[in-house]
């Protein structure tokens, strides 16, 4: 229970369902903040007494497990490691992988319980042989399935969603009012939780550390500096500060970052569109394809709220290499890839490399 109405409305429909039910609110910082700001975050004082008082109205036990020192090592620090690296990740896929639905989830197993549930918008189903998959919401403007590409068929078996059948956000607030919560008019949260004012790029300069740099075009000529590659994400456009014009006048955008070498490359616009993305770190949500060295039909998402792309999939030398029928656009090494067949999530990769639509020559 996170402190938010989504968490709150799925924990009292599990009892409504007859399920013996225990609110737990996570712990994942040593110094949470005492209020909340805004929407920004997830993770305050003030979001624990709003699940207390949520898990209160149920008529629930309510605990807070303290999994900070887990969420630094496997989100915060991973997330740190990643920027250094040149990458762009996903903190709440980690959390989803590592923290709700790993260590959450074995300590859950180990008390005797049998599943966590949780307020994300998202299905399972199970097909003809008993095997469960994981769906789409009923609502894909509200829908999380992006976010739990990561879980595996072992989590599934031991993971609920409430929510998923919810047509919208509004008829969870009317239910949460109805209930007498008091979260039920409380913003969403957004953002990187662990980074409440969202100055990403601040906080990763503390962590990371700022040297100046070089900013290069694709054919290695020099067009700026910079003072820390670390602050830059492929397709950023802004606050290049470049000193060499493009020839034709047109903006360029930040295409790699190179951290061994402290350089950024940047160039046109249509050299963000790719043509292939893979990653060796890749899992099924559920039962793998039957032959899946064999290419197999899916649909690609890049982001949580980006459109899904007509794709073909195939497992080669090690890795998931997947290939739109239309380029993707701005996408970082770092990211999460996830696979769709229909409604249904396939599974997923962090992607590793990715390969231009548009070659050096021609940009």
């Amino acid at each position: 229970m996170s402190g938010g109405v989504d968490s709150a409305v799925a924990a009292a429909r599990a009892v409504d369902a007859g399920h013996d039910v225990v609110g737990v609110h996570l712990a994942l910082s040593r110094m949470p903040g005492t209020l909340r700001t805004g929407a920004r975050g997830c993770c305050t004082i003030e979001d624990s007494m709003d699940a207390q008082r949520a898990a209160n109205i149920i008529g629930i036990p309510y605990y807070v497990w303290d999994f900070s020192e887990r969420f630094k090592l496997d989100v915060v620090d991973d997330f740190v490691a990643e920027y250094s690296a040149g990458r762009t990740p996903n903190p709440c896929m980690r959390c989803n992988e590592r923290i709700k639905f790993a260590a959450l989830l074995e300590k859950a197993i180990d008390l005797g319980f049998d599943a966590v549930a949780t307020g994300h918008y998202a299905s399972i189903l199970t097909d003809a042989n008993g095997n469960r998959e994981l769906h789409r919401a009923a609502a894909w403007a509200k829908d999380q399935s992006y976010v739990l590409g990561v879980l595996t068929a072992e989590q599934l078996a031991h993971s609920m969603f409430p929510l998923g059948a919810t047509p919208s956000k509004a008829e969870v607030r009317a239910e949460a009012a109805e209930r007498g919560f008091s979260v039920a008019s409380k913003p969403d949260s957004h953002d990187i939780c662990f980074i409440p004012d969202g100055d990403t790029r601040g906080w990763l300069a503390d962590r990371v550390g700022a040297e100046p740099g070089i900013i290069l075009e694709r054919d290695g000529s020099v067009v700026g500096s910079h003072e820390g590659a670390a602050a830059f994400t492929v397709g950023q456009r802004k606050g290049l500060n470049l000193g060499v014009p493009s020839p034709d006048g047109r903006p360029r955008f930040v295409l790699e970052v190179r951290p061994s070498s402290n350089t950024v490359v940047v160039g046109p616009k249509e050299a963000l569109d790719l043509a292939e993305v893979a990653g060796s770190k890749f899992s099924w949500a559920g039962l793998a394809p039957t032959d899946p060295s064999t290419a197999f039909d899916v649909h690609v998402q890049i982001r949580a709220h980006s459109d899904p792309v007509p794709a073909v999939a195939v497992v080669r030398d090690g890795e998931l290499v997947i290939r739109p029928t239309t380029p993707l656009n701005g996408v970082a090494p770092g990211q999460t890839a996830v696979i769709y067949v229909g409604t249904r999530v396939l599974g997923q990769c962090t992607i590793d490399r990715t390969v231009s639509a548009v070659p050096v020559s021609a940009a």
